[in-house]
């Protein structure tokens, strides 16, 4: 009987510090403190993070971010939210501390866990200034009141407690291109890795759902079961840095065809940047380990 009370004793203990080491962490009370955010700064920001690729209007202008376009994973689909600045249905009425840790630290304002659908797995690489510009920038945008649809997930992925574990596991603020040894390889990087979040469509994943690092940006199945994701390192793309540079500016291809699907609203943001910044994610692509598998 003794050694059966240890043995809940040390499960409880084991829960516990289980759900601690887990919880979720926003980012701190003064996180934010002393930045000026930079409007003209946040459009670009705002472009380059794709937000308007996922949340805008389904049959509307790219600025009316009423959420509402589903995704479908294989754990269940996911329904992008109303991130408009509605003060009921959109994030009009949170605070910027409570958005940026949303964006860096996938924790709602609830306080809960965030599925990472929302890509804060790449966005935690984030500048704290690139952030603030962003959600001053949002704040510029109009209102939309329609409500927020669920997602349509099954048990358990429909239990955010999990959550926890998984970004203990998956979760990390470290660089994959670790070592860029040049300004325009560490721009590149990192509109590429953090706020592009490329790697999000382009990289497989494991059974589990975190990011398959040896096989980074070597193309993926397509989540909706319709075709396959493209390998975009060296290894399959043969485009020069100058072609890729091209595509991301006009959607043309060096083989004269034009860009579709959905990394059509990808190359809508990327026009959207300066010749500099195409440049630079262009030299990410040439820089990071070719694979050949396709």
């Amino acid at each position: 009987m003794k050694a059966l009370r240890g043995i809940l004793l040390l499960v409880i203990v084991g829960v516990v510090v289980g759900w601690f080491a887990t919880r979720p962490h926003p980012l701190p009370d003064d996180a934010l403190a002393g930045l000026v955010p930079n409007l003209d700064n946040g459009a670009l920001v705002f472009a380059a993070a794709g937000c308007a690729s996922c949340h805008a209007a389904i049959d509307g202008p790219a600025g009316l971010l009423t959420g509402g376009q589903r995704f479908v994973s294989d754990f269940g689909t996911f329904v992008a939210p109303n991130i408009s600045s509605d003060d009921t249905y959109g994030v009009g009425n949170w605070s910027d501390l409570e958005l940026a840790s949303a964006i860096l630290a996938g924790v709602g304002r609830d306080g809960a866990h965030l599925y990472p659908a929302l890509p804060y797995t790449a966005y935690n690489k984030a500048t704290l200034q690139d952030v603030a510009d962003l959600i001053a920038y949002l704040r510029t945008l109009p209102a939309s009141d329609k409500p927020n649809a669920p997602h349509e997930l099954a048990f358990p992925f429909n239990q955010r407690i999990a959550l926890g574990v998984w970004k203990a596991l998956f979760v990390s603020t470290e660089w994959v291109l670790d070592s860029p040894d040049t300004a325009e390889l560490t721009r590149g990087r990192y509109l590429v890795e953090a706020l592009g979040h490329c790697a999000e469509c382009h990289t497989p994943r494991t059974a589990l759902g975190g990011l398959d690092y040896d096989n980074w940006m070597a193309g993926a199945p397509n989540p909706s079961g319709k075709g396959r994701i493209p390998n975009i390192t060296d290894g399959a793309l043969s485009w020069s840095e100058p072609e890729i540079s091209e595509y991301l500016k006009s959607g043309f291809t060096p083989e004269f065809d034009v860009v579709g699907g959905s990394m059509a609203a990808v190359v809508r943001n990327t026009a959207r940047l300066s010749d500099a910044d195409r440049a630079a994610m262009a030299a990410y692509l040439k820089a990071i380990p070719a694979i050949a598998n396709e």
